[in-house]
C-alpha cells in the first residue's frame, strides 16, 4: 500500500475574520486532507495546537500582516520536519521576519522541496501603495527565487516578480477559488433583519488600504431612501473610528463574524458588493461574492480587474 505523501504547511490560523490568509489555508488544508495527504498544520498564536497534526508556534504579532518569530522557530519548525518525516514544505507569504527569508535554505538543507504561495498584495498604478508594494516585492525577490515553485494569482502578478529576478520556469500561476457549493446563491434573512429594501456591502479586513472610508463616504453622498442601506462585515484598525464617526441606522458595522455559515448568509443579502482597495492580491471575499449571485464592484488593483472584467463593474482609481 502506498504512503500518502506527507506535507508541512505553514499558514495562518489566527488573525482578523474577513483575511483572505486565513480562508486560504483553512480551505486548502482541509482539502489536502480530504485527499488523503498528511498535513502537519503550523501556525502562530497563543493557544497550543488542537491536534497531532498542527503545530502552534509563539510569536510577536507586530500588526496583521507583520510577525515576528520567536528565536527557536527555526529549530522547532526542522525537528518537525525530521520527525515527521516530511517530503514537501509549503509556506503560505507572508509569515513571519525569519521564515519568510530562511526556509528556502532550512528545506534545502535537509533535501526537501519547498513552494510558497505569494499572497502580498500589489498595485501597478504610479503612486503610493505602488511604491510600498514595489519596495515589498524588491524585497522578497532574492528569496522567492530560492523557492523551488512560487504560486501566484495573475499574469500580471508573474511579470511583476520576473521583473526583480524571479525565474520564470520557478512561478506558476493559480489563481483563487471558492467552493462554488458552499457559496452559491440562496436563501437569507439578514436582509429583513435589517429592515432594508437594498443592501449594498463589504467583507473584509477594515484597515486604511482596504479603503472603507471611501465606500462610507461615498454611499452617504447618494441620496437613497432610507431603506437601502449599507453593511461593512470585518474587523480592523480603521472600525472603531468609521463606526463612531458613521454608523447609524443605514450604515451597519457588524465588527468580525467567525461563523462562515453567518457570512455566506450575510452576502447572500447583498445586492452589491463594493471592493474598495488601494491595494490588493486577488480577494476571496470578491470571488465569495461573485459566487453568491452578488453584483460586483471594485477598484482595479492587484489581480482583482484581471477577475472581474467582464463580470461586474471595474473603477480606475
Amino acid at each position: 500500500m502506498t504512503e500518502p505523501l506527507r506535507i508541512a504547511w505553514l499558514g495562518h490560523q489566527s488573525g482578523r475574520a474577513g483575511d483572505g490568509l486565513l480562508t486560504y489555508s483553512r480551505e486548502i488544508v482541509a482539502g489536502l486532507r480530504a485527499r488523503d495527504v498528511k498535513v502537519f498544520f503550523v501556525h502562530h498564536g497563543a493557544l497550543p495546537a488542537l491536534t497531532d497534526d498542527s503545530l502552534t508556534l509563539r510569536s510577536l504579532t507586530g500588526s496583521h500582516r507583520y510577525i515576528i518569530s520567536s528565536p527557536r522557530t527555526k529549530r522547532t519548525i526542522t525537528d518537525l520536519l525530521r520527525r515527521e518525516r516530511v517530503e514537501l514544505v509549503h509556506v503560505s507569504l507572508s509569515f513571519s521576519t525569519l521564515i519568510d527569508f530562511g526556509l528556502p535554505e532550512l528545506c534545502h538543507e535537509l533535501g526537501l522541496p519547498v513552494v510558497a504561495t505569494f499572497h502580498v498584495p500589489y498595485d501597478s498604478r504610479f503612486g503610493l501603495w505602488q511604491g510600498i508594494s514595489t519596495a515589498v516585492y524588491r524585497l522578497y525577490a532574492q528569496s522567492l527565487a530560492s523557492f523551488d515553485r512560487v504560486i501566484i494569482f495573475s499574469e500580471q502578478q508573474k511579470a511583476l516578480l520576473e521583473h526583480y529576478g524571479v525565474p520564470s520556469d520557478n512561478v506558476a500561476v493559480i489563481p483563487n477559488g471558492v467552493d462554488i457549493e458552499k457559496y452559491a446563491p440562496g436563501a437569507s434573512d439578514f436582509k429583513e433583519s435589517l429592515e432594508a429594501s437594498a443592501l449594498i456591502g463589504y467583507l473584509g479586513r477594515v484597515d486604511p488600504e482596504k479603503n472603507v472610508d471611501i465606500l462610507v463616504r461615498a454611499f452617504q453622498d447618494v441620496d437613497a431612501p432610507d431603506d437601502v442601506k449599507l453593511v461593512v462585515v470585518g474587523s480592523g484598525s480603521e472600525k472603531r473610528r468609521l463606526d463612531r464617526r458613521y454608523g447609524n441606522a443605514r450604515v451597519v458595522f457588524t465588527g468580525q463574524v467567525m461563523d462562515e455559515a453567518k457570512r455566506i448568509a450575510m452576502l447572500r443579502a447583498m445586492d452589491i458588493f463594493v471592493l474598495p482597495s488601494m491595494v490588493e492580491g486577488l480577494s476571496l471575499s470578491l470571488l465569495e461574492a461573485m459566487a453568491c449571485g452578488v453584483a460586483p464592484v471594485a477598484t482595479d488593483v492587484g489581480s482583482d480587474g484581471e477577475a472581474l472584467r467582464g463580470a461586474g463593474i471595474v473603477v480606475d482609481t
